[in-house]
């Protein structure tokens, strides 16, 4: 192996977050894509954070659009998702869906640290960016056919998210993606930060897909009827299990009649 000093910067960042890579691959969402047993509520909440994550994200790469470190891959025609999570979003929840919409209080913190690093440390992006839309490209089409197969969806309805139309060959575009990103000229300090971002980048992942869990593992199932069809709302807890929960202004939307979400802070 190469030493830390002469990777190319997608190397080093492959390098520093293997140990990530490998827990972020073992949250229960992702093994429910591997069983090929994700289920609806699942999905809906992925959906959920995602569009949090990505609407902050792809805001401040628009911003930071010029920015020497950001430029080299801006490839909004290619790689936007903001559009086609609102339209499975829509097709799931219906036209008012941005009322309705599940946002755990960890990707909330995830996306005030991409609000934070586009206005303090626009280099910062690139760890992001690299970690969400080459990971998303690399496994959308298999996670969309799973995704399918296990919600029974029909014509690639609510699947918009996985489909990269303006990627036609997704292995060629990672090749001109990383070279980008190799080509973008940091210092040594702006190097390790860059190193540090993507590594928590993976952490902020992991600590959002464990929160989705526990909404669902913590569902209350309700006596037949007692549930209207109607949104339900609840608070983001803190959890002080020798006392209470501490409920506060977070709105959770019931993802089924029969069942409450309970919506915890980890």
């Amino acid at each position: 192996m190469k030493p830390q000093n002469t990777l190319d910067l997608s190397e080093q960042i492959k390098e520093v977050t293997k140990e990530s890579h490998v827990r972020a691959e073992n949250t229960e969402l992702m093994l429910s894509f591997q069983r090929g047993q994700v289920t609806l509520p699942q999905y809906k909440l992925l959906l959920c954070s995602l569009y949090e994550i990505y609407q902050v994200l792809e805001e401040e790469m628009d911003r930071n659009s010029n920015h020497p470190a950001v430029a080299p891959i801006y490839f909004p025609a290619e790689l936007a998702r903001i559009k086609s999570i609102e339209k499975d979003l829509e097709y799931f929840y219906g036209p008012d869906w941005r009322e309705k919409i599940v946002v755990p209080a960890a990707t909330q913190r995830y996306s005030h640290r991409l609000r934070q690093i586009g206005k303090e440390n626009p280099e910062f992006l690139v760890a992001h960016a690299y970690t969400r839309y080459l990971g998303d490209l690399s496994g959308g089409q298999v996670l969309g056919r799973i995704a399918q197969k296990s919600m029974g969806l029909k014509s690639g309805e609510g699947l918009s998210f996985f489909a990269f139309p303006g990627v036609s060959s997704p292995n060629l575009f990672k090749q001109l993606y990383r070279s980008r990103m190799n080509s973008v000229e940091l210092t040594a300090e702006e190097r390790n930060g860059v190193l540090e971002e993507a590594v928590r980048a993976f952490e902020f992942n992991i600590q959002w897909e464990h929160q989705e869990c526990s909404i669902l593992c913590f569902t209350e199932t309700w006596p037949q009827g007692d549930i209207p069809d109607t949104e339900v709302y609840l608070s983001d807890c803190e959890i002080n299990w020798q006392t209470r929960l501490l409920f506060r202004n977070i709105e959770i939307h019931a993802l089924h009649k029969r069942s409450t979400f309970f919506f915890l802070t980890i």
